[in-house]
C-alpha cells in the first residue's frame, strides 16, 4: 500500500521536519519496515533526543522495524555520537538517532547508518527508502517479529571518549558548558566525573523547547549567555554543544570565540602527537591556516568537500585519522571514522594541559587571518551566477572541488550551492581585515546584482 507523505523530509543527510504535520508517527513507522529491509538488518540500535516527540516516533520506529524482523535496541536519550559509539562498538547491522539537531523545537528528525557506523546519505541508502516508502513496496511483514531490549551506553561511551588521551594530565581547569537544555546536559557529567576539571553547567536540563536558547552554537547570539559565565566565573575555557551534542564549539578564557577550523588545528596537532606523520583532513572552508599547521608539526593535510557522509568515505577512502570542520563536527578513525564533539573536548583539553598556556595563547599564533564567516544569498540562477563571477576572477587559481574557490596568495573565497535550498553560500578569508572585508563586499555585490 503506498503511503501518502511531504518525500522532502528526506535531505541530504537525514530525515528532517515539523511534527506532526511533516513527519510523524506512520511515516516512523514505515521508515522502520523499510530501513530494515534495506540494510537486510537483524539488529538496529536506536536512541533518540530530548524532543518531547522523540517518544512516540520511537515507537513508531521500532514497530514498523520489529514487524520487518529486526531486534531493536533502545538506548535511550543520549547524544548523536553515542548512538554512532553504540553501533560500532557492540556490532549492530544499524542505528537510527531520532534528532532534528539544532532545529527548533517543532522539528524532528533522524539520523542513520548502516554497520560500522557508516553514515546513510540519499546518494547511499536514503533515497531508496523514500522511494520504498513512497511506492508501497515495503516487503511483507516477518513470520517472527523482533523485539525491543533496553540498553544503557553511557559509561561505555565515556570510557571511549576519555581513551583517546591520557586523563591524568588533564589539568584542574574550571570550564562553563552550555548543553543549550541538549543532550550533553546527559553525557557531560558521565564524561567528567572522571577528569579532575570544575563544571559550570547552563541549562543542563533536557527540554526539547528550548526554553533559554536555540541549540545551535554556530550562531554567535547562542553563545552569549556561554561567553558571560566564562568571564563571571574566571573560567579557564567555555565550551558549547549543539542539541544532539555531536558539534562542540570553544571560547577561550576571554570569552572569545574560537573558530571550529582553529579546533580542527588544535586536534589535529594533538592528533599528530600521538600518530606523527598521519593524514589530517580538513573541509575546503577552513582557513588556509590549517593546512600550514599541520604540516609545520610533519602532518599530511588532505582538502575535502564540506558533508559528514562525504567526508566519512574520504577517510575510510584514505585512511585518515582525524577530520574536522569549520561546523564544529569532527571525525576520528578510532570512533569508526564517525564524529563526536566530546572526543574532540578531550583533544583541546589534553593540548591545553601539556600546553601549559591559556587557551588565547595556544590559538594566537595559529589564528591570524581574517575570515568572514558563512553568508548565505538567494539566487535564481545559481549555475549562471557560478559563471559570471569565475569569469569575473579568471585571473585567480580556480577549483570546483565544492561549489567554486577562488584563491589569490592573499586571500581566497569560496561559494557553493546549498543542497537544500536556492542560496549560495559565501565564506572569505584574508591576510589583513580590509583586504577580507572589501574582497566579501565585491563577490556580495556580484552574487546579489
Amino acid at each position: 500500500m503506498q503511503t501518502q507523505f511531504d518525500s522532502s523530509i528526506f535531505k541530504s543527510y537525514d530525515v528532517r521536519g515539523i511534527y506532526p504535520s511533516e513527519l510523524n508517527d506512520d511515516v516512523a513507522f514505515e521508515i522502520g519496515r523499510a530501513f530494515v529491509a534495506f540494510l537486510r538488518a537483524k539488529t538496529v540500535a536506536v536512541g533518540r533526543d530530548m524532543r518531547p516527540s522523540g517518544q512516540n516516533l520511537f515507537e513508531a520506529f521500532a514497530r514498523g522495524a520489529t514487524q520487518a524482523g529486526a531486534d531493536v535496541v533502545d538506548i535511550g536519550m543520549v547524544s548523536t555520537d553515542a548512538l554512532y559509539f553504540a553501533v560500532g562498538k557492540y556490532g549492530y547491522d544499524g542505528g537510527v538517532m531520532i534528532t532534528a539537531s539544532h532545529n527548533p523545537a517543532q522539528y524532528n528528525g533522524m539520523k542513520f547508518t548502516r554497520e560500522q557506523a557508516m553514515a546513510l546519505s540519499l546518494d547511499t541508502g536514503l533515497s531508496a527508502i523514500r522511494d520504498a516508502i513512497s511506492s508501497g513496496s515495503a516487503p511483507a511483514a516477518a513470520a517472527t517479529p523482533g523485539k525491543v531490549t533496553k540498553r544503557d551506553v553511557l559509561e561505555d561511551f565515556a570510557a571511549h571518549c576519555l581513551s583517546f588521551i591520557d586523563a591524568a594530565a588533564v589539568k584542574p581547569f574550571t570550564i562553563a558548558i552550555d548543553a543549550g537544555n541538549g543532550m550533553a546536559g546527559e553525557t557531560v557529567p558521565h564524561v567528567f566525573k572522571h577528569l579532575p576539571c570544575k563544571v559550570i553547567p547552563l541549562y543542563f536540563e533536557l527540554d526539547g523547547s528550548f526554553p533559554n536558547h536555540p541549540a545551535s552554537p554556530i550562531e554567535p547570539e547562542n553563545m552569549r549567555d556561554l561567553q558571560a559565565a566564562v568571564l563571571k566565573y574566571s573560567c579557564d575555557l567555555g565550551v558549547a554543544f549543539d542539541g544532539d551534542a555531536d558539534r562542540m564549539f570553544i571560547v577561550d578564557e576571554k570569552a572569545d570565540l574560537i573558530g571550529g577550523d582553529m579546533v580542527t588545528a588544535i586536534v589535529g596537532l594533538n592528533t599528530l602527537k600521538r600518530h606523527p606523520g598521519a593524514t589530517i583532513l580538513y573541509n575546503l572552508i577552513c582557513s588556509r591556516s590549517v593546512p600550514e599547521v599541520i604540516e609545520r608539526a610533519g602532518g599530511k593535510p588532505l582538502r575535502s568537500q564540506v558533508g559528514h557522509s562525504i567526508i566519512k568515505k574520504v577517510m575510510r577512502d584514505n585512511d585518515v585519522i582525524f577530520g574536522g570542520e569549520h561546523s564544529g563536527h569532527f571525525y576520528f578513525k578510532d570512533n569508526w571514522f564517525a564524529d563526536s564533539g566530546m572526543i574532540a573536548l578531550m583533544e583541546c583539553l589534553e593540548l591545553f594541559s601539556e600546553a601549559g598556556k591559556k587557551p588565547s595563547e595556544v590559538i594566537a599564533p595559529i589564528d591570524t587571518r581574517f575570515r568572514s564567516g558563512e553568508i548565505n544569498s538567494t539566487v535564481k540562477d545559481i549555475p549562471g551566477k557560478l559563471a559570471e563571477i569565475q569569469t569575473h576572477y579568471q585571473d585567480a587559481q580556480i577549483d570546483h572541488l565544492d561549489g567554486l574557490t577562488v584563491s589569490y596568495p592573499q586571500w581566497w573565497m569560496n561559494i557553493r550551492p546549498s543542497n537544500t535550498e536556492p542560496l549560495l553560500r559565501l565564506n572569505v578569508e584574508g591576510d589583513k581585515k580590509e583586504l577580507m572585508e572589501k574582497h566579501r563586499d565585491e563577490a556580495l555585490a556580484l552574487i546579489r546584482a
